[in-house]
């Protein structure tokens, strides 16, 4: 999921000037104000999923519904990508959910994106939730996926309600091929 557009972004020197996470005050953290979900936004995992999946996804003509995407995450939560750099070296980059909105508007401002997810595999303890949620990224909803990958989506139940903590997630490549177990079950 959102890893796509973050490659793009982040290959594309677009993310340079964000500062690193960690590096922002903690005083302008706490100045950011949460914004409310929508209660069948998170009133469970299935739906919580959903809705960050559509809070992303849309035509480039559509402006994305940024509060939507960060009402769903728990202050403080982690969009994590792994991905190969120009060498071909696995690494990763770390944004909070401000600065992933940051260097994803201005290509989903240009770029028709859909994504959805296609199969999933979720374990659960108490009130945490670890989801494999196999996605495809598409330019036209329905239409011919030109990415997929596997979003590991980390979740908690906390104050009547479900939160993203953390989104990892990897794209599909010739190295990496997904697991048939992640796939779709064909009927």
């Amino acid at each position: 999921m959102f890893k796509t557009a973050a490659i793009v972004l982040v290959f594309s020197g677009l993310l340079a000037g964000i500062p690193a996470l960690g590096q922002t005050a903690a005083s302008e953290q706490a100045q950011v104000q949460q914004p409310t979900a929508n209660p069948g936004d998170v009133e469970s995992p299935k739906a919580l999923i959903a809705a960050a999946y559509d809070s992303i996804s849309g035509p480039a003509t559509q402006a994305r519904d940024w509060d939507r995407l960060r009402s769903l995450f728990l202050p403080g939560a982690h969009l994590i990508q792994s991905a190969p750099d120009p060498q071909g070296k696995y690494t990763t980059t770390v944004l909070s959910v401000d600065e992933f909105v940051a260097a994803a508007r201005p290509y989903f401002g240009q770029n028709d994106f859909y994504e959805r997810e296609i199969a999933a595999h979720a374990d659960r303890y108490a009130n945490i939730v670890q989801q494999f949620s196999t996605y495809e990224s598409a330019h036209a909803k329905g239409g011919k996926p030109f990415a997929r990958g596997v979003n590991s989506f980390q979740l908690l139940y906390k104050d009547g309600r479900w939160w993203i903590v953390t989104i990892f997630w990897q794209e599909e490549d010739h190295e990496f091929p997904i697991p048939a177990k992640w796939l779709p079950t064909k009927k």
